[in-house]
């Protein structure tokens, strides 16, 4: 698992933007979605095609916090990238330019429709009541054209949080755009997966000073619970 740190210059920033540090001390649990980014086998199996090994660390955490969702009322949206089917799908500045052929070779295969590697990964808690979302871009909102939003906004989810893989790309860029978009947006500290400490900490702090929230799902969870049991407006404090 990742060791989630803030310098005391992020800290002094932040101090200096607002009041608390945490900006979200209340979640309505009934207009809370769990998005869960690209927990695919090619991203969390061993030895797979863009294994990120911290992936399977967060897989319990990820699939309490589901359960903890469907149980107060919020939903579980499962994101999943998928290369094509159609030719504007198939994003020729990531799969041509930035991967050489082999590597880009490799994700297409990895992740089109029907291959082993683009299924959910076993050991997710995926439910059938759970909503699918497919995407070709980092971000899940661009990257769906769409039908992200219109499932979030059909359903008057306005709080999102962010779990999955990997933290500083499509975790990052999903949360980017749902906070631009007007969602309250959290990002689970040890509920995203990055390649190393450095890159991890990089992306939780900075949307932390300009974006949204970031907590653990400990706090995540206790807040959602006692949004279920008490009146709406009831303030949940995350700061103990």
């Amino acid at each position: 698992m990742h060791k989630v740190e803030f310098s005391e210059q992020v800290l002094a920033r932040i101090a200096r933007r607002r009041s608390k540090l945490h900006m979200y001390e209340e979640l309505d649990a009934a207009r809370t979605a769990l998005v869960v980014v690209d927990m695919q086998t090619t991203f969390v199996a061993k030895e797979a095609a863009a294994e990120i090994p911290v992936a399977r660390e967060i897989i319990p955490n990820i699939n309490e916090l589901a359960s903890c969702v469907r149980e107060t009322g919020g939903i579980v949206v499962w994101v999943i990238s998928t290369y094509g089917p159609d030719e504007a799908d198939r994003w020729p500045t990531f799969y041509n330019d930035v991967m050489d052929p082999e590597p880009g070779n490799r994700f297409r295969d990895a992740l089109s429709t029907g291959a082993p590697g683009h299924t959910i990964q076993s050991d997710m808690d995926y439910q059938p009541e759970d909503v699918v979302v497919e995407k070709n871009r980092f971000g899940a909102f661009i990257g769906s054209q769409g039908r992200l939003e219109a499932e979030l906004r059909g359903r008057s989810i306005d709080t999102l949080l962010i779990t999955g893989t990997v933290t500083n790309i499509c975790c990052e860029t999903t949360a980017r755009e749902a906070a631009a978009l007007a969602f309250k947006t959290v990002m689970v500290e040890d509920a995203n997966a990055a390649r190393n400490d450095e890159e991890h900490n990089a992306t939780l702090s900075t949307f932390l000073q300009a974006m949204g929230d970031v907590l653990p799902c400990h706090k995540v969870m206790s807040a959602l619970r006692a949004s279920s049991a008490s009146a709406p407006a009831d303030a949940v404090d995350l700061a103990s």
